[in-house]
């Protein structure tokens, strides 16, 4: 029984449930790691098949080993191992897991609720937001809830101020799709009003029905939110601050704790964004770590750096957009083409990346299937980096202090994008995808606008590890959350 005690009570018994994305589950697992040194008793939920990728690509099991009181365990998400997991099929992912995995996770916690042995009677969850049954769930069976939010500050305010924009009518957009003009300034999300353009809302608004069913899930999630006991964001006070005032109005006991990645206790000992203190990877692809001896042959800040992330799939007509206007910038880069991110019929997807990757070694510049991103991030030859907006992918950048050029495509990816280059001024934002535009804006990033855009994101990246360090803000706001985790079974 001593093990379960702590400071003679019962060590509480954590279950953290990620939703089976690459993005949710890696921050979610920086999470845990963070608080396997407080001598809680952790349980991670991962989809039987993101489960499968982890181990296979990553050290994860033996590294998360070190703690006995961490535990992995799976739950089918309800999709074949072939379905193929992406933006297009977000929704079909959201559903079959209420499906599937709703009826498995009751009986999960149920037993967890009378486990005995090695292992304390589970007390609290902290779950993503996005998957409202967990928390009704914990609800309903009397065990604390914790609500986790992997996406920015200022989208999820965003998601609070639909009925403001619907009462304004700023909300549904009037018109035909191509009709619609993009840059009308949105005056009902407070705290954004002077920069806020309709195409910087995330692209769940950009529906024509009121009653549309993922803006009344949107709705319902917010609701939920301000009735858990708590709300962990991985942001931090100095980035997202303004934004994260308004947010309090609505959930007053709010966790800022990130940059997650960088706060996570194993990379804690780092006084530097040097490559050789980046720690194990959560990916759930193998990585292609030839791309760093590449980029250790090139000159400082001279590399472009391309990914989209885990879930963005792109035509043929898009690639070779990129292609035209990476080869005429003149810069070299580092380019990330997932396998199955090419959006063509049969083998020609095959093909296509066998030309690419071809195209790109006889230039003097790699293309690789999926590379170590915080490692190529913090690395000297960076000096840009083209991204989606994703907001892991956003506080990665920001922590190693490299400007980005944003492209967004989905869910909170538009406010991030406004965010980075209109609020922190940190990055420029393309509207639109074309060869010369892609050109342009490579040029004025890696030249004209160089100094300026460095300069900005260095400082912010300087905020970032005050805020991890002793006495900064999300490090006392991890201490604060888990001294209210441990008081779970005092009361």
């Amino acid at each position: 029984m001593e093990q379960h005690e702590l400071n003679g009570q019962l060590r509480p018994h954590l279950l953290l449930f990620p939703f089976p994305g690459q993005g949710n589950m890696n921050s979610m697992l920086n999470l845990a790691e963070t608080l396997c040194h407080s001598g809680l008793h952790i349980t991670f939920l991962n989809s039987d098949h993101n489960q499968q990728r982890l181990l296979r690509f990553t050290d994860a099991q033996e590294r998360f080993s070190r703690w006995p009181t961490f535990r992995f365990q799976t739950i089918a998400d309800g999709l074949p191992a072939d379905h193929p997991r992406s933006v297009s099929t977000f929704f079909e992912m959201l559903n079959s897991m209420k499906a599937t995995a709703e009826p498995l996770f009751r009986e999960m916690i149920i037993a967890a609720r009378q486990e005995s042995g090695q292992w304390p009677p589970l007390s609290c969850i902290i779950a993503d937001g996005i998957m409202p049954f967990t928390i009704d769930l914990a609800e309903e069976l009397k065990i604390r809830a914790i609500i986790y939010r992997a996406i920015s500050a200022c989208c999820l305010w965003t998601f609070f101020c639909l009925p403001r924009l619907f009462a304004a009518a700023e909300l549904p957009f009037q018109g035909d799709d191509d009709e619609v003009d993009m840059d009308v300034p949105i005056k009902s999300v407070p705290g954004m009003e002077g920069f806020l353009r309709r195409q910087d809302l995330p692209s769940f608004f950009r529906t024509k029905d009121p009653n549309d069913p993922v803006l009344q899930k949107l709705h319902a999630e917010n609701q939920q939110m301000t009735q858990v006991s708590a709300l962990v964001i991985n942001t931090f006070e100095d980035l997202e601050g303004p934004i994260l005032t308004q947010l309090r109005s609505q959930v007053p006991n709010l966790y800022t704790v990130g940059p997650l990645h960088a706060l996570s206790s194993r990379r804690q000992h780092s006084s530097s964004s040097s490559a050789s203190n980046i720690a194990a990877s959560n990916s759930l692809w193998k990585e292609d770590s030839s791309c760093m001896a590449w980029l250790n042959s090139q000159l400082p800040k001279s590399v472009v750096y391309m990914s989209f992330g885990s879930l963005v799939v792109y035509g043929k007509d898009t690639l070779m957009e990129f292609w035209h206007g990476l080869v005429n910038s003149g810069k070299l880069f580092l380019w990330v083409i997932r396998p199955d991110s090419i959006n063509v019929s049969g083998g020609e997807g095959e093909t296509i990346l066998a030309e690419v990757v071809d195209g790109a070694k006889e230039r003097g510049s790699l293309v690789v299937e999926w590379a170590p991103q915080e490692e190529v991030l913090n690395h000297p030859a960076v000096g840009v980096f083209l991204t989606h907006s994703g907001w892991n992918s956003t506080m990665e950048s920001i922590y190693a202090g490299v400007p980005m050029i944003c492209l967004p495509c989905f869910a909170d990816q538009q406010v991030n994008s406004r965010f980075v280059s209109e609020v922190w001024k940190v990055g420029m934002a393309l509207d639109i995808c074309d060869r010369g535009t892609i050109e342009r804006v490579v040029r004025d990033v890696m030249e004209q606008k160089r100094e300026e855009l460095v300069e900005s994101i260095g400082g912010l990246a300087k905020l970032a590890r005050k805020c991890i360090s002793e006495g900064g803000s999300s490090r006392c706001n991890l201490d604060r959350l888990i001294q209210d985790l441990r008081s779970i079974n005092l009361v």
